[in-house]
């Protein structure tokens, strides 16, 4: 059967977009805009992060966002675009299936609806932040925007909750336009992607917490390190006088620091392995002209609804009307055999932002502790450290109670009223640690139960379903550099958090090694590899700028990686678990010889530092970057994350470039001292603004590059003599 839907394309404008969008401000708008800019004071340090000073929440709330506009409007609008499932009118006709899967979630009514019933506290700092982007938007009358020429309080509401990569990402795009795509009369739903079909990165973050037993300072100690797409956040500082002092990583258009402390407490999300969606078979028929789903032995009306996608065309604008269907578990996003297929995942969007917003105000374990019992922080794990000496880890903070008895990775039958929800699992009922004996605790994306050493939580203790993933390279290699210490402090956590070793090649290369060693002399291979052979032999494992085994190690096991993909996905391993487990002698061997070949073609010797293949460039203020050979970069001594590497640098050849460049990994790195005042460093991938001509387009790179984190100038005394600036906005 299939879904009913309707295709208009005609020069078209939006009439609620105009009305909503195009407005001019009026004299009322603008006084009050001036009046909120005066009762806000920003002061740029002299790496160009702004401090935010307000009387109230408000106040810092505006100053905060105006701040942002000027770094980087493009990004901010470009984030509110997504959210709001406006891209194709932006970007066209390519974007149309992107937006449908958002608007299936993201309702403007819906979200006018919950904007009116929030709390009277919230909905001022949503006229704030509104009033903030009008304002910058006045201001600049040079700032043309794409798609957004005016903000309205409910948009902060598209985007709550500050993960990189929300959980409307995983509904396959793909598959969502070979099921609604037809019936629009959409012939390139063959050409809709849902990537760039490169082996996925290992995604993810670093973040450790050190209890004071283990610190020389007697003080807890936080590392606070996102992997996302560089220039993904904001650096800066927000303060008011009604208890806010939040310093940290912003995801770019939010009125929240994402990750980052206060005076006494620290945060940092980590993306969860939990199941935190469900898919649902969902038995189908027609009758009448309407679609029914069985549930409970009874058959149940479909719910339609009809979705209007604008895009823009080179003669104007157009749209696809789709016809959307729902169950009582969520949309219909695809199709398997013969079943529609629903999802259903956490859609709550103000408790998001309240919670987002109000574990910058707490003080203490228990005042964090009650914004986490709101369990809208859905996608992520979290590391905690306090003032009062408290450690702790959250494991992913929504995660539905289900019955044991399904395969929960799978989808399940939606006809079968067991495989309801059943409420979610408390905090309690779910991974987590408070002061854990061995003094440490960490998450970089791997399971949890080797977050804190012996102290772990037991996977026995928990259903399946609360971790789906596994061990790490990356996990390993936190385990090494934490255990077993007592001495740390901001300085030596900095000194850990880029320790060089691989913890990836320290069980990749010896079965390696093995192989060459049982090849027979007559064997042409052997003469082949064998001074590739001696130079990772004498390797220690160690990343840097400068080291050949590095870069061959990594052109190895990444061809490694490619060779075996197809294998370990019919034995339903991970490829880095294959890699060292279930690849052959001779694949291992082959692999290093064709990744000879290609260094020595690409840059004349496979006798290559790394650092001169390895590269961070940033040449624009595009979101997208584009990479040149010819153009300035500089040596960045880092892995991805893939080789157990804690300092992540995700880099590829681009189309006509032999180097490798960047485009994600450490985007924010920080380290906090708490105790009687707080003490920090930090860095910021490129620099703090998006405009090339700003001197802080890229101020930051080399000692991104090389881990020389700056000093944090968290309190207003500490800015004296690190001033660039101080104005309203």
């Amino acid at each position: 059967m299939k879904p009913l839907a309707v295709a208009l394309s005609i020069a078209w404008i939006v009439a609620a977009c105009a009305t909503a969008s195009s407005q001019a401000p009026n004299s009322a708008d603008i006084a009050r805009w001036k009046q909120e800019a005066q009762r806000v004071t920003i002061i740029r340090d002299n790496w160009g992060i702004p401090h935010v000073y307000g009387k109230t929440d408000a106040d810092a709330v505006f100053g905060m966002i105006y701040a942002q506009s000027e770094d980087d409007f493009n990004r901010v609008e470009t984030n509110f675009i997504n959210a709001m499932g406006r891209l194709a009118e932006g970007e066209g006709e390519r974007a149309i299936y992107q937006d449908l899967r958002m608007k299936m979630f993201i309702d403007p009514d819906t979200l006018r609806a919950k904007y009116r019933a929030s709390p009277a506290w919230l909905k001022t700092l949503m006229n704030a932040w509104a009033d903030g982007l009008n304002y910058f938007l006045f201001t600049h009358p040079r700032v043309k925007p794409r798609v957004i020429t005016r903000f309205e309080p409910w948009m902060a509401l598209s985007f709550s909750e500050g993960s990189i990569g929300g959980d409307i990402e995983d509904v396959s795009l793909k598959q969502l336009a070979a099921f609604y795509g037809k019936e629009v009369g959409d012939d390139e739903t063959k050409n809709v992607s849902d990537g760039d079909g490169a082996p996925p990165e290992p995604g993810g973050s670093n973040g450790m917490a050190v209890a004071p037993s283990n610190t020389l300072d007697h003080h807890a100690l936080l590392l606070i390190n996102p992997h996302t797409s560089f220039f993904f956040r904001a650096e800066l500082q927000m303060v008011s006088e009604e208890g806010l002092d939040a310093y940290g990583a912003v995801t770019w258009g939010q009125f929240f620091v994402y990750q980052g402390f206060n005076t006494r407490t620290g945060w940092m999300h980590t993306s969860s392995n939990a199941d935190d969606k469900d898919e649902y078979l969902e038995t189908v028929s027609q009758k009448g002209g309407r679609y029914y789903y069985l549930y409970g032995g009874k058959e149940y009306p479909m719910t339609m609804s009809r979705i209007t996608v604008p895009y823009k065309t080179d003669t104007g604008m157009a749209k696809k009307v789709f016809t959307v269907y729902r169950t009582r578990h969520g949309p219909i996003v695809r199709k398997i055999g013969d079943k529609w297929v629903s999802i259903d995942m956490m859609n709550e969007p103000m408790k998001a932002l309240i919670q987002s917003y109000t574990r910058t105000k707490a003080l203490s374990y228990k005042d964090f502790l009650k914004t986490m019992q709101l369990h809208t922080n859905s996608t992520n794990n979290t590391i905690f450290a306090d003032a009062d000496g408290d450690i702790a880890y959250f494991h992913a903070n929504f995660i539905p109670r289900r019955n044991p008895k399904f395969d929960w990775t799978k989808p399940v039958d939606g006809s079968d009223t067991a495989t309801d929800w059943h409420g979610l699992l408390s905090v309690d009922q779910t991974p987590h640690l408070l002061n854990p004996a061995s003094g440490w605790l960490y998450n970089s994306n791997n399971w949890p139960w080797s977050a804190a050493g012996p102290s772990s939580p037991k996977r026995s203790d928990y259903p399946p379903y609360v971790e789906t993933g596994g061990e790490s390279f990356r996990g390993l290699h936190a385990i090494r550099v934490l255990e077993n210490r007592k001495d740390f402090a901001v300085d030596t956590l900095i000194k850990a958090a880029y320790d060089p070793y691989l913890t990836g090649f320290a069980e990749l290369l010896p079965p390696l090694v093995k192989a060459y060693g049982n090849l027979p002399p007559s064997d042409s291979l052997k003469a082949k590899l064998a001074p590739q052979m001696d130079s990772l032999r004498s390797w220690n494992y160690r990343w840097s700028a400068t080291s050949v085994p590095t870069a061959l190690a990594v052109y190895w096991g990444t061809t490694l990686g490619e060779m075996v993909r197809d294998e370990a996905r019919q034995a339903n391993a991970r490829v880095d678990d294959y890699m060292v487990s279930g690849a052959s002698d001779r694949e291992r061997l082959l692999a290093l010889a064709v990744a000879t070949d290609s260094l020595t073609s690409q840059f004349g010797s496979w006798r290559t530092p790394w650092g001169e293949i390895n590269r961070y460039q940033r040449n624009n203020g595009d979101i997208v970057q584009h990479f040149d050979d010819s153009k300035p970069s500089i040596p960045v001594p880092f892995t991805y994350s893939r080789w157990g590497s804690l300092a992540a640098f995700s880099a590829r050849p681009y189309p006509g470039t032999k180097k490798w460049y960047g485009t994600a990994g450490n985007s924010f790195v920080a380290v906090v001292e708490f105790g009687d005042s707080v003490r920090a460093k930090a860095i910021t991938a490129g620099g703090e603004s998006g405009d090339p001509t700003s001197p802080h387009f890229g101020d930051q790179a080399e000692r991104y590059a090389s881990g020389s984190l700056r000093p944090v100038y968290f309190y207003r005394s500490q800015l004296q003599g690190h001033t660039e600036k101080t104005y309203h906005p």
